[in-house]
């Protein structure tokens, strides 16, 4: 399957995106997160030690799908890879999270450097399959 640069934009344009990765069994499990469009791919912010996050470094394939905040499906899956990022990629995405999501964006990034510092956090870069490169 190849992706137009259309599914890239609107995936990255939306308030949230069904992020879905798979268990060691095969399972899936979906999880609404924050994105941002980041060139040929789309970047997440999370907790460092979340189990999404195990979970993409045991198996980096993905789904993603536009929904709303409680996990929604608004639209089809498209298949992906994922990859944890380091340190200066992550503080990278923080920036494109305060520029998307504004006031709301700033104070969530402030609150969870002061609970976890930045080390507490990680971004998530997804490229869509057929996208590569």
């Amino acid at each position: 399957m190849t992706t137009d640069g259309g599914t890239l934009q609107r995936l990255g344009a939306g308030k949230y995106l069904l992020l879905t990765t798979y268990k060691r069994d095969g399972s899936t499990v979906p999880t609404p997160v924050w994105v941002v469009p980041d060139g040929n791919a789309l970047g997440v912010w999370t907790t460092a030690d979340s189990w999404k996050v195990k979970r993409i470094r045991n198996r980096a394939d993905v789904l993603v799908a536009p929904c709303d905040v409680r996990g929604n499906r608004r639209g089809d899956d498209v298949p992906g890879s994922a990859e944890v990022l380091g340190a200066e990629a992550t503080g990278h995405y923080r920036t494109l999270l305060a520029r998307k999501y504004g006031l709301l964006g700033r104070l969530t990034l402030l609150g969870s450097r002061l609970r976890r510092g930045r080390e507490g956090t990680v971004a998530i870069r997804i490229v869509l399959q057929g996208d590569a490169g």
